[in-house]
C-alpha cells in the first residue's frame, strides 16, 4: 500500500497531478472508518477534529487541494490521504488527525478522489473575451 503524505504531495506542481497522486482508481467496499456512521459522527463532531480541520484549511488557504488560486466557495471537505480504518480509529492511530494525512478538497474533488476519475471535477470557469458570443461582431 502507497503511503500518500502532505509534504509529498505539496512538492506536485499542478492540480492534475494532485488529483492523481491521490486518486483511489475507484477502490470501493473496502471497510473503512466511513461505513461505522455513529462513530464516524461521532468523530467529525469532536473537538479534537474541528481544532484540526480549521488548521489543515488555515494551511490551505481553503483551496482546492492546496492549490492557490484555486479557492473553495462551497464546503470545505478535509480529505484524509490514506484511507483511515476502523481499527485506526479504534486504537488512536495517530494518522487519524495527523495534518500530513489531510488536504482541503472540493465536494466533486473529493467525491472523483474516492469513486470516480478526472470527469467528475469541477473545471474551470472559461474566460471570456469582448464578443466571443457574436462573432460577427468582430
Amino acid at each position: 500500500m502507497v503511503i500518500r503524505t502532505y509534504k509529498e504531495l505539496i512538492r506536485i506542481p499542478t492540480f492534475e497531478e494532485r488529483f492523481k497522486y491521490l486518486q483511489l482508481a475507484g477502490r470501493v467496499g473496502r471497510k473503512t472508518f466511513g461505513h461505522e456512521r455513529y462513530l464516524n459522527q461521532a468523530f467529525y463532531r469532536s473537538d479534537k477534529w474541528k481544532q484540526i480541520r480549521n488548521e489543515v484549511i488555515a494551511r490551505d488557504e481553503g483551496c482546492d487541494l492546496g492549490i492557490p488560486g484555486l479557492e473553495i466557495h462551497d464546503r470545505i471537505y478535509i480529505h484524509h490521504m490514506n484511507p483511515i480504518a476502523l481499527e485506526d480509529f479504534l486504537e488512536g492511530t495517530s494518522s487519524v488527525l495527523d495534518p500530513n494525512n489531510l488536504i482541503c478538497c472540493a465536494y466533486n474533488t473529493h467525491l472523483a478522489i474516492h469513486y470516480g476519475d478526472e470527469r467528475m471535477l469541477t473545471s474551470k470557469p472559461i474566460e471570456r473575451r469582448k464578443h466571443d458570443t457574436c462573432p460577427w461582431k468582430q
